[in-house]
């Protein structure tokens, strides 16, 4: 996770930050108004833009999605304290999605194309599915811990609605946009030469785990508390699964 901090370092990375958080706030203000949950959530097609732009640029994506993210906020008057847990979700949606890419080595071949690849397919819609679910999961329990929307009621709009659009809109990006990134020299392994990274199953196992556990037992953690009588705040076990999402991206 190292990547994040030395990124800064890096000119071409900056510039990659800036170009993610200005597409992303652009796609997103116009749909501000198509509100869902009124300060948290609206329709966003451009939810894809996390995914996409974190598996293409790496720390560059995440940075330019929660600066984007914010942005959009501001521009489209829904700046609130929903913005702090909002920022940081939407860094963890691009680097969740860079870092599952990365464990499990699901490198575009120029000689076949992203639709005729099934193990592709697949892995862009599990990627898609956990960076959906931990964006959701930051959100939803950032905003309970602010005291401004029930957990049970946001998490799911939240990991719906942006893994419809991230099942719909990423794969054609990717195909589209994937390639000529590579062509260019733009990947961000190329652009900070780090070379291709390893493969890591405890980091992807922690990462998984703590996207799986934080955002399921949180609808059940108040229930399951009363019931073995623990004297625990939430918050606290919810703590435990996002450091568990932390520790799993610093491999």
């Amino acid at each position: 996770m190292k990547e994040t901090v030395t990124m800064w370092g890096n000119t071409r990375m900056i510039v990659l930050t800036a170009i993610t958080a200005s597409v992303y706030s652009a796609i997103m203000i116009p749909f501000k108004g198509f509100q869902i949950i009124p300060g948290f959530t609206e329709v966003r097609p451009g939810a894809a833009i996390p995914v996409t732009f974190g598996i293409l640029f790496g720390p560059a994506g995440a940075w330019g999605s929660a600066i984007g993210n914010l942005i959009g906020d501001i521009v489209g008057g829904m700046l609130s304290l929903a913005s702090i847990p909002g920022f940081i979700g939407n860094f963890f949606f691009a680097l969740v999605a860079y870092k599952l890419w990365g464990h499990f080595k699901v490198g575009i071949v120029e000689k076949k194309g992203f639709f005729k690849d099934r193990k592709k397919i697949i892995m862009i819609l599990f990627i898609s599915l956990f960076s959906s679910l931990a964006v959701s999961f930051i959100i939803s329990e950032g905003g309970m811990i602010l005291g401004l929307f029930p957990y049970k009621v946001l998490a799911p709009i939240i990991a719906i609605n942006n893994f419809i659009a991230n099942i719909i809109i990423t794969p054609f990006l990717i195909e589209i946009l994937y390639p000529r990134v590579e062509k260019w020299g733009l990947r961000w392994e190329e652009v900070m030469e780090i070379g291709e990274r390893k493969p890591s199953l405890i980091g992807a196992s922690f990462l998984i785990a703590g996207i799986a556990g934080g955002w399921f037992l949180s609808f059940y953690l108040p229930e399951t508390i009363k019931l073995l009588s623990i004297e625990i705040s939430r918050h606290i076990i919810s703590l435990i699964f996002f450091l568990m999402i932390f520790i799993g991206a610093m491999f």
